[in-house]
């Protein structure tokens, strides 16, 4: 069944709300950095959105989730988004930093903006200069007032939609 409601762009949008196309994607990636709860939630999201998705973690697996332990192994490059979902693992600085060396479209780490940014101390450690510290996203998502994994993942995987999409969405602008 198709719909036609006057202008093309509505006859594709109504299309895809019912299913009768697949929306574009343009091979969008999605790397979720440590297994973690929000992790879980995160590629599920983002798996059915159109991302391909998977878990970078040097030690431990996301059950559901196909996992790999270094940034080398994620096959990190222009079309992936990267998320850093536990902002306390102490081995932040490393895998950053790895991730930081390769290509990528998008990188955010998760936390309030009412506190201080761990990473930040953790790359300057590490001698990573200023300018590639400053690629780093951080709040990510949508301020929609997220507390729990599956809220945290619905905010983040919408301000990725709208970047997809080239909205605003009215994320946080840093």
């Amino acid at each position: 069944m198709t719909h036609s409601h006057g202008h093309a762009e509505q006859d594709i949008a109504c299309a895809m709300a019912h299913g009768e196309v697949q929306a574009p994607t343009d091979g969008r990636r999605l790397v979720a950095v440590f297994a973690s709860p929000v992790a879980l939630q995160l590629v599920h999201l983002a798996a059915h959105v159109g991302f391909d998705c998977l878990v970078l973690d040097p030690e431990r697996d996301l059950e559901g989730a196909r996992t790999v332990r270094t940034a080398g192994e994620a096959g990190l490059d222009e079309r992936t988004d990267v998320v850093v979902t536990d902002h306390d693992r102490p081995e932040l600085g490393d895998v950053l930093a790895a991730v930081l060396e390769r290509p990528s479209r998008w990188v955010g780490v998760m936390g309030s903006p009412r506190h201080t940014a761990p990473h930040v101390a953790a790359l300057a450690d590490r001698g990573v200069a200023p300018e590639v510290v400053a690629r780093v996203h951080r709040p990510i998502g949508l301020d929609i007032g997220s507390k729990s994994p599956a809220e945290i993942a619905v905010s983040t995987v919408a301000g990725l939609l709208a970047d997809r999409n080239g909205r605003d969405g009215g994320a946080y602008r840093a």
